[in-house]
């Protein structure tokens, strides 16, 4: 089968042909038909975050297809099946998994990160983790749910706990914010977005954030926050990963607000401890999602509640992956999908 081979930092990814893989017991081949490309993969390409599987290797964590292939024995799945593979795969038997909280597995596996993923014409994964998805979903763009909606969606709900009636602002519209953006409308709340692309702004605009601010041109955008809220946001999300960003979002809530990252960044980010105790503030992380979301999300966009239109840019073949990463690069369009 082709697959794109991450081979190394500052490579580009290899597309040339690789072995297809066997499915073993409790294990099925799915034919990939699309896989988010996402800016994860840029932190081990162009910044040389490691893999936990070290290359070669294929990437890629953001993925729907359609079985081709059953291991041995009985495994709940059969070929021809439309199915979503969740990013993060869980082993449902340590205390994490036991408690609900899958996403934080003590023996957690990724997708192109601790074993090989989907930018390739096929995948082995269990088959007790993947969704069956209904017809009437195009798998090119149901893919991204896997990442950049769930991850947004387990945010919003369980780390954020947005309610109805909540003022939320979301700093940074990329492809995760903009879902941060959806999915806090879905919960009832009043949405501010903040970025510094013009044609992101407008998507969340389209997306229901009621205002929206773009730093690049505002010197205080703070301010405008606090005097459009009367002292500040109920919830902010950090969906960049920068310690100016993170800066910003603290500065947007009110007394007794909370703030949750999603961002990731492996620099250390001063935050004022004054400022946290003296106005009660919560600071919360958010890592991908569990399982047990993926049946209410995938509802969600069957009927139109969330929508994955406004962020799906375009496609791309597996032969163009790296013109494709580039997109992501110089920020043209939101999320792109490889179809293999």
């Amino acid at each position: 089968m082709k697959a794109a081979v991450f081979r190394g930092p500052h490579q580009p990814l290899d597309v040339t042909e690789v072995p297809t893989p066997t499915p073993g017991a409790g294990e099925v081949l799915v034919r990939v038909a699309g896989c988010g490309l996402c800016h994860t993969d840029l932190h081990y390409i162009d910044h040389g975050v490691p893999t936990f599987k070290a290359p070669p290797m294929v990437l890629g964590h953001e993925a729907a297809g359609i079985v081709a292939k059953t291991g041995p024995g009985p495994n709940g799945r059969k070929e021809g099946d439309r199915v979503l593979i969740p990013a993060v795969l869980s082993c449902g038997r340590c205390r994490y998994c036991r408690e609900g909280r899958a996403n934080l597995c003590e023996n957690l596996r990724m997708l192109g990160n601790n074993v090989d993923g989907a930018y390739a014409e096929y995948v082995v994964v269990p088959a007790g983790e993947i969704f069956l998805l209904p017809d009437d979903l195009p798998l090119e763009s149901a893919c991204v749910i896997a990442d950049a909606l769930s991850t947004p969606y387990h945010a919003v709900k369980h780390r954020g706990k947005v309610s109805l009636g909540d003022t939320v602002a979301v700093v940074g519209c990329g492809g995760v914010g903009l879902n941060v953006v959806q999915c806090a409308v879905a919960a009832g709340a009043t949405v501010i977005a903040i970025d510094l692309n013009e044609a992101r702004l407008a998507i969340a605009s389209d997306l229901g954030a009621l205002q929206v601010f773009n730093p690049g041109v505002m010197a205080r955008v703070d301010k405008a926050v606090r005097q459009l809220t009367g002292g500040g946001v109920d919830v902010a999300f950090e969906a960049v990963g920068t310690p100016k960003t993170l800066e910003l979002a603290l500065g947007l809530l009110r007394k007794g607000g909370r703030l949750c990252v999603i961002g990731y960044s492996s620099e250390v980010a001063p935050l004022s401890v004054a400022k946290i105790m003296y106005h009660e503030l919560e600071v919360v992380g958010s890592l991908g999602c569990g399982g047990k979301d993926y049946p209410e999300i995938i509802e969600l966009v069957r009927t139109g509640i969330l929508r994955l239109d406004p962020v799906v840019s375009g496609t791309v073949p597996l032969e163009e992956i790296n013109a494709g990463l580039d997109n992501l690069r110089q920020g043209r369009g939101v999320r792109w999908v490889v179809t293999p």
